[in-house]
């Protein structure tokens, strides 16, 4: 019988039964590689990680249970040593839950998963599982970063080895870095193909569930920014924390995308420095940090992350092209979106915005998603294209529609409160915000502000309007 063979995107894991030039789930092209399936395909489904890696299901129990007699487990949590790292796991890792940790390459990965082995405030041994490192190397980062505790270190990537190494030592904390160099014999496919990794993961994943081991993966990212391999991945594991930011820079941003035992969206910020990774406590300032004053194309506004409101600067910069058709690259916001700002702006103001370049950015290289920052990227937007700079030490809040209408947003005070300690003196706000925002103020305690003034805060209910007050 002729071996049956199927082929993979090595970047976003789209598989398919010939080759392709161009994937079709990720844009990217020749990416495509072979992976040729079992010869005995039964043998294999049977012998697979995900079914062999123990007896029982991933909860070790095959019991069927009512909602009220269910939810009775009592999860425990224990420190990593870092108060900001504990915020994003919900306050600290859950015992037997499983977490996946993406980025780019260099970006610190491995140096935040060593500091966390040696402050990991559990009873037990912590089990380091490199397929990328030789234990030598391993060692002369843990000098390097000053580690003191003595973990066990397994330079093995056959899951079968990793398996056995796991229920001999039985730690309190295994680190697996990373997915995509282990392979298990009971599976075809190379390292790092969809296969491997989806059965790989799988059998972690039953080993964590029935012993009530605590496992963190390394996940590489694609050329695109998001988690390379097969998606179910990430729907699988209990936790997604994703590095943001430039790995050039000296900050870090680490983003809980998904948290199955607290709220996701959560950032923390890092300085990275000699021994590592170090929690950085005015993170709220570091985004809007010696920013140019009165500069066009510069404003501030407000993302929420998590419990969290970040003010943070809309850099935009709109000037003649050069080529055929003119350029739209952005950093930060979403690109789209983006695009539908630009269009609503061109057509409300006559900017000339379709024969100029734009480029929007967000410093500190925090992704924004938020659309209550949308009538910043437009202020922004105008007050490049014009050469004017906006009304100094402002906040503007709002959502953009495309007639030009601006929507209101959510939880204005708790933006308002973090901005005013910055010296925010002024907020422009979407009109339709007015009544709750008075409302909120006047049931708030005369202290809230502390010993920063109350901002002023204005009005707005179209972006034509908005562009006069603050231009005026």
């Amino acid at each position: 019988m002729a071996k049956k063979t199927t082929f993979f995107c090595k970047e976003c894991g789209y598989e398919t039964s010939g080759w392709m030039g161009r994937c079709p789930g990720c844009g990217m092209f020749n990416t495509f590689v072979e992976a040729p399936s079992s010869k005995e395909p039964a043998k294999a489904k049977t012998d697979s990680p995900a079914l062999t890696a123990n007896r029982y299901s991933w909860t070790d129990s095959a019991v069927t249970v009512r909602l009220k007699d269910a939810g009775k487990e009592t999860y425990k949590r224990h420190s990593t040593g870092m108060a900001s790292l504990d915020r994003l796991f919900g306050g600290g890792v859950t015992e037997g839950s499983v977490t996946l940790v993406a980025g780019e390459p260099g970006i610190g990965k491995s140096t935040i998963l060593m500091q966390l082995a040696d402050a990991y405030q559990a009873d037990g041994e912590v089990l380091y599982i490199s397929g990328e490192e030789s234990p030598a190397q391993i060692g002369m980062r843990a000098s390097r970063l000053k580690i003191k505790r003595d973990i066990l270190i397994c330079g093995e990537t056959r899951f079968e080895a990793i398996a056995e190494q796991i229920k001999m030592h039985k730690p309190c904390l295994a680190i697996v870095d990373s997915i995509q160099t282990l392979y298990s014999e009971q599976v075809a496919g190379t390292p790092g193909g969809v296969a491997q990794i989806r059965e790989v993961a799988a059998g972690l994943i039953r080993i964590a569930k029935t012993n009530n081991i605590t496992v963190i993966m390394v996940g590489h990212i694609a050329k695109d920014g998001s988690i390379a391999g097969p998606k179910t991945i990430e729907h699988m594991v209990d936790t997604v924390l994703s590095f943001e930011g430039d790995t050039t820079g000296g900050y870090r941003i680490i983003r809980s995308a998904k948290n199955r035992f607290g709220r996701s969206n959560e950032i923390s910020f890092f300085e990275m420095g000699e021994t590592g990774l170090i929690p950085v406590d005015s993170s709220k300032a570091l985004l809007v940090a010696g920013r140019p004053l009165n500069s066009p194309g510069s404003v501030l506004t407000s993302t929420l992350e998590g419990n969290d409101a970040l003010t943070i600067e809309v850099q935009a910069l709109c000037t003649e092209t050069v080529y055929p058709n003119p350029q739209r690259m952005t950093s930060g916001p979403e690109r789209g979106r983006v695009l539908m700002l630009l269009a609503v702006c061109e057509k409300i103001l006559s900017l000339g915005l379709t024969s100029k370049d734009c480029f929007i950015n967000v410093i500190g290289g925090l992704k924004v998603s938020d659309p209550a920052t949308d009538l910043a990227v437009c202020i922004a937007a105008v007050s490049s294209a014009r050469g004017v700079s906006c009304r100094a030490d402002t906040l503007i809040l709002g959502e953009v529609g495309l007639s030009g209408e601006i929507r209101p947003v959510s939880r204005i005070l708790k933006r308002c409160l973090t901005a005013a300690k910055l010296g925010i003196k002024t907020v422009v706000l979407p009109g339709s915000s007015k009544d709750a925002l008075e409302k909120e103020l006047s049931g708030l305690s005369s202290g809230a502000f502390g010993d920063d003034p109350v901002p002023e805060f204005i009005y707005a209910d179209n972006l034509k309007e908005a562009v006069d007050i603050l231009f005026s």
